[in-house]
């Protein structure tokens, strides 16, 4: 297989037709790190917003069970794109979403800005750190996926273009961003999980790791202390090096899921999409007879 197997194969489909399938090629075959990476960073941004930062705090889920509220959404999220949008299973993840959110008062703001996320930092990691940067119709399909994804989950008023997205997520946060104990705390907690990924000996240089990638805004709203500048080039050197290096790399012949990796630890067994995530007293556990592997 040639390097840019699947590239050929993208540019063959239509972003306005087969968004999930293009989708599906670009994050589990072309960057399937790039893309944990990402969608983790555009998470863990969106907790700097108090309305968001305070909820997940208050509800107690992302300080106290952090792992398992870590692994619910990446499980939701991937049930969603790998097996289909209009699919019995991704419609199953997006009723187990909307139900969740259904529980809290979240305004449509607040969920139309992470959607946003979700569209726009990835590219933009993709473009600072990525083997190649997105094509157009790689962009496009995403684009289309998370409209249609966003109109599933009710929200409205979204973008039309992905400078629409990119305007509004960085309105947002400029409006947004303030410091607050409560989004902390989640930040924290989160940065916890991701040094635990490893020997515990790597801790320190994770968590430094960590803040060198953050933007003096996200610094900003977690009041988190930035690295020395040395530190923040290496960081951001190491990644683009990676990338580089990648670019000599055959192309990934199958496709990695976030279950394939060791940091899905709440499930060894398998897990049900309709009992992930949160279930409020008044909400009764949906069941199912058999497990998604």
């Amino acid at each position: 297989m040639r390097r840019d197997h699947w590239q050929r194969k993208i540019a063959e489909l239509d972003p306005e037709t087969q968004f999930e399938e293009i989708s599906r090629l670009a994050v589990y075959h072309e960057f399937p790190w790039d893309y944990q990476q990402a969608l983790s960073f555009a998470l863990f941004r969106t907790y700097a917003v108090p309305s968001i930062g305070r909820l997940l705090f208050d509800t107690g889920e992302f300080v106290e069970r952090t792992q398992k509220r870590h692994d619910d959404t990446a499980l939701v999220l991937e049930t969603v794109l790998s097996a289909g949008i209009e699919s019995r299973d991704g419609r199953a993840a997006v009723r187990r979403m909307n139900q969740m959110h259904g529980s809290y008062d979240i305004s449509n703001e607040d969920m139309r800005y992470v959607l946003a996320t979700f569209v726009v930092v990835p590219q933009r990691w993709l473009r600072d750190y990525g083997w190649r940067d997105s094509s157009e119709i790689e962009i496009a399909a995403g684009l289309r996926y998370y409209q249609r994804l966003g109109e599933l989950m009710g929200i409205k008023d979204l973008p039309e273009d992905f400078a629409g997205f990119e305007a509004l997520m960085d309105a947002y946060e400029i409006e947004h961003f303030t410091p607050d104990p409560k989004t902390r705390a989640v930040a924290e907690a989160t940065l916890e999980l991701l040094i635990s990924f490893y020997p515990r000996i790597l801790a320190r240089p994770v968590e430094v790791f960590s803040r060198a990638l953050m933007d003096d805004r996200l610094l900003a709203a977690f009041e988190f202390k930035r690295p020395p500048r040395l530190v923040v080039a290496l960081a951001r050197g190491g990644l683009r090096l990676r990338g580089r290096i990648e670019r000599f790399m055959p192309p990934r012949r199958t496709p990695r899921f976030a279950t394939d990796l060791n940091r899905i630890r709440t499930y060894p067994g398998g897990f049900m999409v309709e009992r992930l995530g949160t279930f409020p007293a008044t909400m009764p556990e949906i069941t199912q007879e058999s497990p998604t592997a």
